[in-house]
């Protein structure tokens, strides 16, 4: 037989019972909020939680907003509908829930239909029938939200269930505090990823190449034409010519930019490695495989695997890795199940790969898959107007690893661009860093290049516009077109006092042409006196 609702009940009996029911419901109610992070879906289970054990109806969660200063009903149970209701604002001190804010306090009530500031917007509660409210508070502060029910009875027990509202409130309040946490923490690594990927794109942007000459040119447009595409590539060039740059740039440039970008150097590793690197490895499936393991195929699915040294790998290996690029597929070392994935593949080698098919020791069938589309890295000493801009730049990185600040001399640009570069990019790199190292007081000049140990007596009169050529640093664009070397490296001021007298001669000759008797009246020489400084100091006359 069911009781009255409105019967009074206050009996130690009843309170016993209510107390036994609201620690079980308690114990429930910690538990649905140790589960998710999702705060909207664990307010609601707890509210469900609280009105099938906890004898508390229609209860609701209302979090105050940061933006607009008001309350939002934020979950909401009703056993009559589950459907999503419809959005309910009360301001701070409006309505019975607005003053609960307001005050920061509980508010009891014998009978909802007795207060005239209950407004009852989603017209749930019912008139004859109680109504707690309490603030949900994160520590000690201001209010945060308002946390409501309905008693199902009148039945005199309303401080025991307003203490039990206080309890699941201040749980509500940690889980908020948690939730807004996580959220917070999350907003600041997605801040810090879209960071990382404006500067990766910045650092491997097609603004970060440096590049003038006519063979530089090529290779940009070759990378811009390229990068659209899921096009395999296979990057040519000596070593230190700045392959792995390149492979850097079609990546960042591509619509997998967001994807991984993963590399592995072919010449690091012998077979059997470099099998487990590529394919992974089962768990046992060979001494020290303690556990499964994804190669970098698995790695890079969806994005860029760029193999550097691909001319290094063995004929036996040659096969394998024909088949991942012919059909997408392999298997793990050790095991038996055929993996699937979609990697893009960029190449590089320094090696003649058509000499090696024409001697047998590169796979036809693998050279024709991976020389799709080939990109040809010029040396140097093709581009050496190029050098000026790429010795800035190296300057100002070298700069920074170092903290302080370092130029370098026009005059030392012009040692450097009369200089083959047998290594270069890289070498060139070396170069400055030791020069940087050797300059006490941050000043490049022609007297520090001499002790990196840069064969300076090589400098024959070369003309500073032999060449054009490729390589990567940082730095400018190539749309601008071709630069001659003096928009590279300022005239020579005959005047300058950093320039030695053989310097000073070399650059009067290369303003003139190499017309000795134009030269001559540059220095205010005689044809005569200028020839003999030719002879003296081992200049080696250009001739037209």
């Amino acid at each position: 037989m069911n009781r009255d609702p409105l019967a009074p009940v206050n009996t130690d009996a009843a309170r016993l019972e209510l107390l036994e029911t609201q620690l079980a419901a308690l114990y429930e109610v910690s538990t649905v909020l140790s589960r998710s992070l999702d705060l909207s879906q664990t307010l609601r289970e707890v509210l469900r939680v609280l009105h099938e054990r906890g004898r508390l109806c229609n209860g609701l969660v209302s979090l105050l907003e940061e933006e607009s200063g008001e309350l939002m009903i934020s979950a909401l149970y009703n056993e009559e509908d589950a459907d999503p209701f419809e959005p309910v604002r009360y301001r701070p001190g409006e309505g019975v829930i607005g003053r609960i804010l307001e005050k920061n306090q509980p508010w009891i009530l014998p009978r909802v239909g007795d207060e005239p500031r209950f407004l009852d917007r989603l017209n749930l509660y019912r008139p004859e029938l109680p109504f707690i409210g309490v603030p949900i508070r994160i520590g000690e502060g201001s209010a945060v939200g308002v946390f409501a029910a309905q008693p199902p009875v009148a039945d005199g027990l309303l401080e025991e269930r307003a203490r039990f509202l206080e309890m699941v409130a201040n749980l509500i309040g940690q889980a908020i505090r948690l939730a807004r946490g996580v959220a917070a923490e999350q907003a600041a690594l997605r801040e810090e990823r879209d960071k990382l990927r404006r500067e990766v794109k910045g650092v491997h942007g097609f603004d970060s190449i440096i590049g003038h000459t006519q063979p530089m040119r090529i290779v940009f447009d070759q990378v811009r034409q390229v990068a659209k595409w899921t096009t395999t590539v296979l990057i040519r060039g000596e070593s230190g010519t700045g392959k792995e740059l390149i492979a850097n740039a079609i990546h960042y440039n591509s619509p997998r930019a967001r994807a991984p970008f993963v590399k592995l150097n072919c010449a690091a590793l012998p077979d059997n490695l470099l099998e487990s690197e590529l394919f992974g490895h089962e768990k046992g499936s060979f001494t020290g495989a303690v556990a499964m393991r994804k190669g970098r195929f698995e790695q890079a699915d969806g994005g860029t695997l760029f193999l550097d040294e691909i001319g290094e790998i063995t004929p036996a290996f040659q096969a394998k890795l024909l088949r991942v690029l012919q059909e997408g597929e392999f298997e793990r070392v050790g095991g038996g199940r055929t993996l699937k994935v979609d990697v893009r593949i960029i190449a590089a080698t320094n090696r003649d790969l058509e000499s090696e098919v024409r001697a047998g020791e590169f796979r036809e069938d693998l050279y024709y898959r991976l020389n799709v589309m080939p990109i040809r890295m010029p040396a140097l000493r093709e581009r050496i107007e190029d050098v000026p801009d790429l010795a800035r730049f190296l300057i100002t990185k070298v700069a920074r690893m170092q903290g302080r600040d370092l130029s370098i001399t026009d005059s030392a640009l012009r040692i450097l661009m009369r200089h083959d570069w047998p290594g270069n990019v890289r070498e060139l790199e070396n170069c400055m860093e030791r020069a940087a190292v050797m300059s006490a007081d941050g000043t490049i000049d022609r007297s520090v290049i001499e002790l990196t140990g840069l064969d300076v007596s090589a400098w024959d009169g070369r003309s500073t516009s032999a060449g054009s050529g490729t390589l990567v640093g940082a730095g400018a664009e190539a749309d601008s077109g071709p630069q001659s070397p003096m928009e590279s490296v300022p005239k020579v001021d005959l005047d300058d006092p950093d320039l030695d007298e053989r310097e000073r001669v070399i650059a009067a000759l290369e303003e003139a042409g190499w017309v000795q008797a134009k030269a001559a009246r540059l220095l205010n020489m005689t044809p005569r006196q200028i020839a003999y400084r030719i002879q003296t100091l081992n200049i080696k006359v250009r001739q037209f």
